[in-house]
Order: structure tokens, then sequence, then C-alpha cells
């Protein structure tokens, strides 16, 4: 299964992770996070699959996590109350995320995806 690329086109990290993995061949299904933002489900497993606490998965640097107060509600929240955030738009969700089989990756990183993807 290829992984899965979920990003926003107008942003400028993804657009280098988008070009990176064309630069080094790495076939991925592509979806735009906004538009087919991810569900409850699907955050909760992947959360876990990456092994990262709930918190690296927003988007901190975000004009809704700003707007919405949520650095503080992030620290107190129960996970349900998180995943809950995190489902109901797609900006608030940090970017991009690699979904494969065997791990996940938030954000770009180049040595971490090229030690995953390359």
């Amino acid at each position: 299964m290829k992984p899965l690329f979920l990003q926003y086109p107008r942003c400028g990290t993804c657009r280098k992770a988008a070009k990176w993995l064309e630069e080094n061949n790495v076939d991925v299904t592509s979806r735009h996070i906004v538009e087919e933002r991810p569900g409850r489900e699907e955050l909760s497993l992947w959360i876990d699959k990456s092994g990262l606490p709930i918190s690296r998965f927003f988007n901190t640097s975000g004009l809704v996590y700003k707007e919405q107060h949520l650095k503080e509600k992030v620290k107190t929240a129960s996970r349900d109350e998180l995943l809950g955030i995190l489902a109901s738009n797609g900006m608030v969700v940090k970017r991009p995320i690699i979904v494969a089989d065997d791990f996940v990756l938030v954000g770009f990183n180049e040595k971490e995806w090229k030690e995953k993807l390359g």
C-alpha cells in the first residue's frame, strides 16, 4: 500500500515535502487535509502508531490554534476532547503527515523522511 500524504497545498512546508517526495521517487496517495479532514478514529490510530504525544499533532503556529487559545487546552484536556478538536478542522492538524503501514511521520523533517522513505 502506498503511504498516505496529508497536506495543505498552500502550506510552504507541505510544498517542500511534496517536492522532496517527487525528487526521491516516493509514490504516495495525496490527500488535502482541509477538504478531506481526518476523523477521530483515523487520528487516534495515527497518534498511537506514531508513538508521539497527541500534542504533537496540533498545528501550533496556525491561526485557528491561536484564535481558539488551544495552547493551554492541549495541556489539560482529555484525549477524547483533543481528538474532537483535531477532527473538527484540518487547519488545526500539524502537517504534512505521512501515514505508512508501520509508521506515521508528523511535520517535514528531511532526515527522518529519508530514513523512513528513502
